[in-house]
């Protein structure tokens, strides 16, 4: 009891660890779902160049997470810690980089390896930011409970940093009017593509500086929360080196720790079934804008649709915590995951209705908050149950956290490449205030159909997820002897060695 005692958070403590959170997912959110109409709208790069930008900067982003990882664990440890110089440092430099991605420069050619280049920047920066922070999770302290209790309030703030990222950025771009541009084909004109460039001549510098200026004001108040967040994480909370090592612990080099996290089957399972649902909530997030300004016809209201599911989410995150308490994670999982499908599935078949729009986005709310909480209270779980079957390996959190994140971030980053691809092909117009009949369809497949399969897939692979509540309660006592026998052993080895002195 004196032990748990002393491994007990404060709520201070908790919060300042969970507003470290934010603002990985403010720019995330901001960058998730305004980023594709932004380059295809209001910087104007083609389809196909939108498809490789967003593609290839969610790839590098998923190449750097193991990476960052790699070095994390050869890091030496440090007065601030371990982890907490890679946040220092990283912070000022991904804030410029997040400011120049929604800079559009006034260069006639290299629009494409601008936005490419800085997007890849700022994904490394903070990454150099969330995987230490994330791996942090097992450094704060040794007790499950409290843990678990520190992922909740991390979850929260995170979602609340969703919200803030969809209003910051929604409702400073929403203010502004873009016009949009009627079709050639309404014009009665021979040749379309010579009208739409006459057309774009006439309407783009005046018509677009109100938005682009919009756009970069957003950038500079969420890089101020991201300044803000940093300072009150590096402030509030210390690094405990010896919450997640053992007293008799030896290292292990990364690559023998890579090849023993990989082969520790709960790891891979639980892997494997939140790939698939980050899939489906990185379909819909990547295309949901799209989708309300030309299917649903809701071109000045997405932003608050958006910003109604993400207060949602933020509103039921307590909710799933105590669900999870209650009845378990696995059946939290299913319960949590699988009631986006009906909503999922409502939005596309019933008529365009703003009401009903906004009762299917609060409702689907509720299942964003179980996607966001449940994978990163798993997490540690499958760490504990690896630290029992390898008692004397360690330092390998980062491993766990990073390549987690890396096989999530790069089927994203294709899924997303080649949804914007397709819209290409379908025949998306920039800026047109209508689109053609397949590019709807093509948007209905992307926010529907496509994720309401990988959630289902993602429901029969978390059946072979091992790890239940008493697997859980046994390795959480299991994990207590150890420890108790660790240390007991280094007490009597000091009292032996105080006598011989």
């Amino acid at each position: 009891r004196l032990q748990e005692s002393r491994e007990r958070l404060s709520v201070c403590s908790k919060l300042c660890y969970a507003v470290g959170g934010a603002p990985y997912q403010i720019t995330g959110c901001a960058l998730g779902f305004f980023l594709q109409i932004y380059l295809l709208d209001v910087a104007q790069v083609d389809a196909f160049y939108a498809s490789i930008i967003l593609f290839a900067g969610r790839v590098w982003d998923a190449i750097t997470d193991p990476m960052v990882g790699f070095f994390i664990s050869k890091t030496s440890w440090t007065r601030f810690g371990r982890l907490m110089p890679w946040i220092i440092f990283s912070t000022p430099f991904a804030i410029i980089s997040y400011f120049l991605i929604w800079f559009v420069p006034d260069i006639s050619t290299g629009q494409v390896m601008w936005y490419l280049v800085f997007y890849c920047a700022f994904q490394t920066l903070v990454t150099c930011f969330h995987v230490p922070y994330s791996a942090l999770t097992m450094f704060i302290s040794r007790e499950q409970s409290e843990r678990d209790s520190a992922t909740a309030y991390r979850m929260t703030v995170e979602v609340l940093g969703t919200v803030l990222g969809t209003a910051i950025q929604g409702q400073i771009v929403g203010k502004v009017d873009t016009p949009c541009i009627e079709s050639p084909f309404f014009f009665g004109l021979t040749n379309s593509s010579v009208a739409m460039e006459e057309l774009n001549m006439t309407h783009d510098t005046e018509s677009l500086t109100d938005t682009r200026n919009a756009y970069m004001i957003a950038a500079g108040v969420i890089g101020g929360l991201y300044i803000l967040c940093a300072l009150i994480l590096l402030l509030g909370v210390r690094e405990k080196r010896e919450s997640s090592e053992l007293q008799s612990d030896e290292p292990v080099s990364f690559f023998q720790g890579l090849k023993l996290v990989m082969n520790h089957r709960p790891y891979i399972k639980l892997i494997a079934g939140f790939l698939f649902t980050s899939l489906a909530f990185m379909l819909l997030e990547g295309n949901f804008a799209l989708f309300c300004t030309y299917t649903l016809g809701f071109r000045n209201e997405f932003q608050n649709i958006l910003l109604a599911i993400m207060l949602s989410a933020t509103l039921t995150i307590p909710f799933w915590q105590w669900f999870l308490t209650r009845f378990g994670k696995k059946t939290a999982v299913y319960v949590g995951i699988s009631s986006a499908i009906p909503f999922l599935i409502a939005v596309v078949v019933l008529d365009s209705n703003l009401i009903v729009t906004y009762v299917v986005a609060v409702a689907a709310g509720i299942s964003v908050a179980a996607a966001f909480l449940l994978p990163w209270s798993m997490l540690p779980d499958v760490i504990d149950d690896f630290k029992l079957q390898h008692p004397s390996s360690h330092g390998h959190e980062a491993i766990f956290f990073s390549f987690y994140v890396f096989f999530t971030k790069f089927t994203a980053g294709v899924s997303l490449g080649i949804s914007t691809l397709s819209l290409d092909f379908a025949g998306y117009q920039t800026r047109g205030c209508s689109q053609p009949g397949q590019v709807n369809l093509t948007l209905k497949m992307l926010v529907s159909a496509v994720p309401v399969g990988l959630i289902l897939l993602s429901l029969l692979l978390f059946k072979l997820y091992p790890i239940d509540e008493e697997k859980r309660r046994k390795n959480k006592k299991a994990l207590q002897d150890l420890r108790e026998e660790s240390n007991s052993s280094s007490e009597s080895d000091n009292t032996e060695l105080a006598s011989i002195v």
